[in-house]
């Protein structure tokens, strides 16, 4: 996994201040493989908890990793109950690592 111990300690303190204590965060896509170089910051936050705007919780997000992490390109994908299960959850989930 190409995240630093400081990285993954502001995401993960990201997603509960921004989705509350039972969130979780999986890291996804290139920055798994520890072989290879670059690339963006794939990331899917899950919650149990109905969100009211999906848009602006991934807009508060992505803000406040930015602001912590410095203007890097991260993807954001958001999960909550009432978020359909598609493909590209199921990948991510498959061949992520939870943080």
């Amino acid at each position: 996994m190409r995240l630093t111990s400081d990285q993954i300690q502001v995401i993960k303190e990201t997603a509960c201040s921004v989705l509350g204590e039972d969130s979780r965060v999986i890291l996804f896509g290139s920055r798994v493989d520890d072989a290879k170089k670059g690339g963006d910051i794939d990331l899917l936050f899950e919650t149990e908890h109905i969100l009211d705007n999906r848009v602006n919780s991934v807009g508060a997000l992505y803000v406040a990793l930015i602001r912590k992490l410095g203007d890097r390109k991260i993807d954001i994908l958001l999960k909550d109950p009432s978020t359909p299960d598609a493909t590209v959850l199921q990948v991510a989930r498959q061949t992520g690592i939870q943080l």
